[in-house]
């Protein structure tokens, strides 16, 4: 079964929970135009899942605004 629609289990339940994100600049300034903004964000992502059961499926950028897809488990609310 390939990674993409792979369910996750627990004890007594199958599911398969994703997320879409976007955050925006304050002011929309353009700041991920500068690429070691960028490379750090994604740092810190890919922190964050190594330390939640989380993991980030796509990460876009634009001037001013990140995209993330985002698959968790249920322990962890949206907010």
């Amino acid at each position: 079964m390939d990674e993409e629609n792979e369910l996750s289990k627990s004890a007594h339940k199958v599911f398969k929970i994703k997320y879409h994100f976007v955050f925006v600049v304050k002011y929309r300034k353009d700041l991920f135009l500068q690429l070691k903004y960028v490379e750090t964000f994604k740092r810190i992502c890919y922190g964050l899942e190594k330390r939640y059961h989380m993991k980030f499926e796509t990460i876009g950028f634009d001037e001013d605004h990140v995209h993330f897809m985002l698959q968790s488990v249920m322990k962890y609310s949206p907010s």
